[in-house]
């Protein structure tokens, strides 16, 4: 049996139509259980959007069956999927998870359920994901330590794993003397996500669940070529900026049918790191080049 489906929609309706389109057209979309859960308003601005969102997940067609549950409450993303994944997989012990701003290759639910199915006894893997940063010669599956949010699978023996305390998984990454490990050899700012989390300054699930399954040492299966393409870094997302970094081609209709030994591939890493890397230093080239800009006079 494929693993339910577990889609979170708000205030998008362009995006989630585009996301709804393009798992429809997976190969197994038909053999699979679709549940969606639509998060309240935040405010009476948002109500429009936010029904235009439900009138059009409730006509939806194409899967085994699609259920859909509407939240009377803003719940927020964090609240939102954590609780919906929760749900899901207490009924069902895996789950596939995705947004409404994530689009899918037509052989993306082929690639989770395949390596759900392999992995599922393996207890230091944490999850699948579907995406992968636009880096080349990566491998074409490989495993680095921790966890995904873009287009992700999970299983329940996993996902008991996930810590909300954000202050504890600090305290853990500081005693255990990982956190240069855990941004990627001081690249990306991932323990800095975390600390504001904890101060109020942000509200990601993602960064908790990453440093949920880092701390525990487990690990993510990703592919070397995306099977999913974030379309929400445009600036209509709550928690998103407008970025074209992480822009990629998804992947062609190939399933690698083969399972990895567990351990975190070097290479692959590295390669994460030097990714990391640039993006940061293209951040400071911009941020220098608006500053000139700005102190020349030509504002």
């Amino acid at each position: 049996m494929n693993a339910p489906i577990s889609l979170f929609v708000y205030n998008r309706p362009d995006h989630t139509k585009k996301t709804l389109v393009s798992l429809q057209k997976n190969t197994l979309a038909k053999n699979s259980h679709l549940h969606i859960f639509s998060d309240g308003p935040k405010t009476e601005k948002d109500i429009p959007k936010v029904n235009e969102v439900r009138q059009l997940v409730k006509n939806i067609t194409g899967f085994k069956s699609v259920t859909v549950k509407e939240r009377k409450s803003n719940f927020g993303l964090a609240k939102s999927i954590i609780e919906g994944v929760t749900e899901i997989i207490n009924l069902h012990e895996r789950v596939i998870v995705l947004e409404d701003d994530i689009v899918t290759a037509s052989n993306f639910l082929s690639f989770m359920n395949t390596n759900l199915k392999f992995y599922e006894n393996e207890s230091n893997v944490a999850c699948i994901s579907g995406y992968v940063y636009p880096i080349d010669g990566l491998p074409d599956t490989f495993f680095l330590k921790g966890a995904d949010c873009w287009g992700w699978a999970t299983w329940k023996r996993a996902w008991k794993f996930f810590n909300p305390d954000g202050y504890e998984l600090i305290e853990e990454l500081k005693n255990k003397n990982q956190i240069r490990s855990f941004n990627f050899n001081n690249n990306m700012a991932y323990f800095k996500m975390l600390k504001d989390q904890v101060k109020g300054k942000n509200d990601s699930w993602a960064v908790r669940w990453y440093a949920s399954a880092f701390t525990k040492e487990m690990y993510c299966l990703y592919p070397g070529k995306s099977f999913v393409s974030n379309i929400g870094l445009d600036g209509s997302g709550t928690h998103c900026s407008i970025s074209e970094d992480y822009q990629v081609n998804l992947s062609p209709n190939i399933i690698i049918e083969k399972m990895q030994i567990i351990q975190e591939n070097q290479l692959a890493k590295k390669k994460f790191e030097f990714f990391f890397k640039r993006l940061k230093q293209n951040f400071f080239r911009k941020f220098f080049k608006s500053l000139k800009y700005y102190f020349e006079g030509n504002n």
